[in-house]
């Protein structure tokens, strides 16, 4: 990644901008990517005068939102029908639908916080199309929680510096405590769902 850093510092100015847009655009449909680290990245690169912040910040942003509107489009056209020929076969098609009421009522909010739920933005945007939440209402939230959380980045790599690399353990063990958070956010709403399933059966 410093090989990489060494070689945008001595490209123009524009292919640096192509090349934010890109991470932006990849962190929705490949997870594992390493996006929120090269955004800070791209930090250093503006603390060094070689990009703009407002230029880095917006296109980082609309690579994000394109990104997860990408997602939506997928889950839209070809969400249900993956679902119903058990391509994802751990995934029961009853709890498929239970999901998409829920993100019906739930859903916007969900996708306000996403951007700051590292490794389910590709999943939140997936399952957002499916459920068919209105696209514009969507995009803009999207792209409010990108701007919001791609500032914090950019502008932590600007004051880190040359030391950007260091953020990545920060952004690591934030990535496991929400992690955590959500998951055992998610066995109890199943624990207290199938409680009340079990009391209304007797």
């Amino acid at each position: 990644m410093e090989t990489i850093i060494t070689y945008l510092q001595q490209l123009n100015p524009i292919w640096v901008y192509l090349v934010i847009f890109a991470i932006g655009y990849i962190e929705n449909i490949f997870p594992p990517s390493p996006s929120d680290v090269l955004i800070v990245a791209g930090g250093y690169l503006v603390g060094t005068e070689h990009i703009g912040f407002i230029q880095t910040l917006i296109i980082a942003t609309i690579g994000s939102t394109t990104g997860f509107m990408t997602m939506y489009k997928i889950g839209d056209w070809f969400g249900l029908s993956i679902i119903e020929k058990k391509k994802i076969k751990f995934l029961p098609i009853e709890s498929v639908h239970k999901v998409e009421d829920w993100f019906r009522r739930y859903g916007y909010w969900l996708i306000v916080v996403n951007r700051f739920l590292s490794g389910t933005r590709a999943v939140v945007g997936f399952f957002a199309g499916m459920a068919e939440v209105k696209f514009i209402p969507t995009a803009i939230l999207c792209f409010i929680s990108a701007l919001i959380w791609n500032g914090i980045l950019i502008y932590a790599g600007t004051l880190v510096g040359a030391n950007w690399q260091s953020i990545g353990i920060y952004l690591s063990t934030y990535s496991q405590i929400v992690t955590t958070l959500v998951v055992t956010g998610l066995i109890v709403i199943i624990i207290l769902w199938f409680n009340r399933k079990g009391k209304k059966g007797e």
